[in-house]
Order: structure tokens, then C-alpha cells, then sequence
């Protein structure tokens, strides 16, 4: 269960990585539902989990939902959260896949809370493999 709490009719969501409260939108739901499933169900911790990483490609600024990096602080898995009424589809994970080229995660996922893919990225052949479960070493 996700720590929520009211004000203001509004409900928000206690991050446990970025250790405040977050206005709880659908995406942040959907993140916050994987933030737990990570600690909850991986070896990983929450000082292996980055929220909203901002990086340059091509000069642009984006932003990562989720990014776990290995116990060598290297990328290990890069995570994209949409909304539940959010459709996932091939140009997802094109977008995912652009953004990974910064960081050389071996892992992506895409998910809207309802359905969840992950793909090891075959970086020589430059194309990812789906996987039927989510790695969690």
C-alpha cells in the first residue's frame, strides 16, 4: 500500500527515494507502484533508485522516470511510467530506447500500471529482447 495522505482535497503520495511528499497523478502512481516493487521484491534499495534524472541528448533536456543503477552505481535499469490510460506501444519503446543511449542500461521497462514490458537491450545487434519478468538481481 502506497503511504497517501489528504490536503486541500488533493492526495499525495510519501516518496521513499526523493523523501518528500509528491501530488499523486496517475504517472506518479504508476511510479510509485514500481518504486515499491522494487524494494519490496528486488535486492535493490532505494539508494540504487533516481527519480527524475534530467539528462542532455542531442541538446534537448529529458527526463527519466526511474533509473536503478547496479551495486557499481552503473545503469542497470532504465524505467518509463505512463499514465494507466496511456496506451504502450512500439514509439514508447523507441523513446525509451533514444533515451537509453546516454545511459547503456542493460534493462529497459515500459509501464502504465496495467501492462508492463521489459527488454534486455542487445547493444551489438542494437535491438532489445522482451523479457517475461522484470530482473531484480
Amino acid at each position: 500500500a502506497l503511504p497517501i495522505s489528504q490536503k486541500d482535497d488533493k492526495s499525495f503520495v510519501l516518496d521513499p527515494v526523493r523523501k518528500k511528499k509528491i501530488l499523486l497523478l496517475p504517472e506518479e502512481w504508476v511510479r510509485q507502484l514500481m518504486i515499491q516493487w522494487f524494494l519490496h521484491n528486488t535486492s535493490f534499495n532505494r539508494n540504487n533508485i533516481q527519480v527524475e534524472k534530467l539528462i542532455k541528448i542531442n541538446q534537448l533536456e529529458r527526463r527519466f522516470d526511474l533509473v536503478v543503477y547496479d551495486k557499481n552505481i552503473r545503469p542497470y535499469m532504465l524505467i518509463e511510467c505512463k499514465a494507466p490510460d496511456i496506451q504502450i506501444s512500439q514509439q514508447t519503446f523507441d523513446q525509451i530506447a533514444v533515451y537509453n543511449m546516454v545511459l547503456s542500461a542493460p534493462f529497459i521497462v515500459v509501464t502504465n500500471g496495467l501492462e508492463t514490458y521489459c527488454a534486455r537491450i542487445d547493444h551489438q545487434n542494437k535491438c532489445y529482447v522482451f523479457m517475461k519478468e522484470i530482473p531484480g538481481v
